[in-house]
This record gives C-alpha cells, sequence and structure tokens, in this order.
C-alpha cells in the first residue's frame, strides 16, 4: 500500500464504501437491537463534532447535518393519517422543498408522477414539524419546508428494493 491508497477489504471494512466526510460517528447495537439510547447516543456524537458545520459569522448556521437510521415504523404509524403496509414493505423520502405553497406543490406533483412512472404506490405525505427557534438569522429566509414521501412498491417490495 502506497501513500494515499486505500486499505484493502477487510472484516466490515470495504473501500467501495468510501467517501469523503468530516465528523463521521458511528452507534449501533452489535445485534441490531433497535431503541431511543442508540439515538441519543447519535445526537450527541453531532453536538460534539462542532466544526461539521463550518461555522463562520453565523454560529447558528450549519449544514444540516443529522442522523441515518431504520426506518422507525412504530413511530410513523401514529403519526400519520394514511395506512401504511408491513413494515419493509415500504419507503420514506425525505425532501426539503420551498416554503411558497405553489412551487412546493410543482415539486411534489414532480415526485407524484416519477413514483406512478417507477410503477410504485404513493401511501401519501407527511409534513414534518419543526421547531426553528434556534437557527441563525442568516439561514431563516432560506429554511425549507420538510416533507415526507411514503412509496409502497406495486409487489409489495422489500426494504432492498424500495430503496433502489
Amino acid at each position: 500500500m502506497h501513500l494515499g491508497s486505500l486499505p484493502e477489504k477487510q472484516g466490515l471494512y470495504d473501500p467501495a464504501n468510501e467517501h469523503d466526510a468530516c465528523g463521521v460517528g458511528f452507534v449501533a447495537h452489535i445485534k441490531g437491537e433497535k431503541s431511543h439510547g442508540i439515538v441519543e447516543q447519535g445526537l450527541t456524537i453531532l453536538k460534539r463534532i462542532v466544526h461539521r458545520g463550518a461555522v463562520g459569522a453565523d454560529p447558528k448556521a450549519g449544514d444540516g447535518a443529522g442522523l441515518l437510521m431504520q426506518v422507525p415504523d412504530t413511530f410513523f404509524r401514529e403519526v400519520v393519517d394514511f395506512t401504511l403496509p408491513t413494515a419493509g414493505s415500504y419507503g420514506v423520502g425525505m425532501l426539503f422543498l420551498p416554503k411558497n405553497d405553489e412551487h412546493r406543490e410543482l415539486l411534489e406533483q414532480v415526485v407524484n408522477n416519477t413514483i406512478e412512472a417507477e410503477g410504485l404506490t404513493l401511501l401519501g405525505w407527511r409534513t414534518v414539524p419543526v421547531d426553528n427557534t434556534d437557527l441563525g438569522e442568516s439561514v431563516k429566509p432560506t429554511e425549507p419546508t420538510i416533507r415526507q414521501v411514503f412509496v409502497a412498491g406495486a409487489d409489495n417490495s422489500d426494504q432492498d428494493a424500495l430503496e433502489r
């Protein structure tokens, strides 16, 4: 191995998954058990990586770093106003859309049309509640509306097929 090359594939490490990232943390239960404690530990990591947002003149402006986790099926069943299929047989897309209702609705229609064109089934949309009281003044004018779109495969697709 020479300077600048990636290590060889070994164990859980695969160099094919390498990408540029600054301040990455990883928390998991070794046996795959889900818990709110794991989410809390992930949030602690985010809070401690202060340079992640390239803090400048406005210390409350950042890059929108977040968590990647399994679909919280139990939670979604409590908060959506439509029926969800069996856990693992639907996908959720997180979209950051314009505040302007007309522009947002146009983009949502593009998503709806694409879902249909791909042979998937639109289950519904959810507006994600947010608390923007701690946002910096420099970013408030461009704050998006955050919406989730729920999609099922026409043939009761599994999670891997929906992610593809």
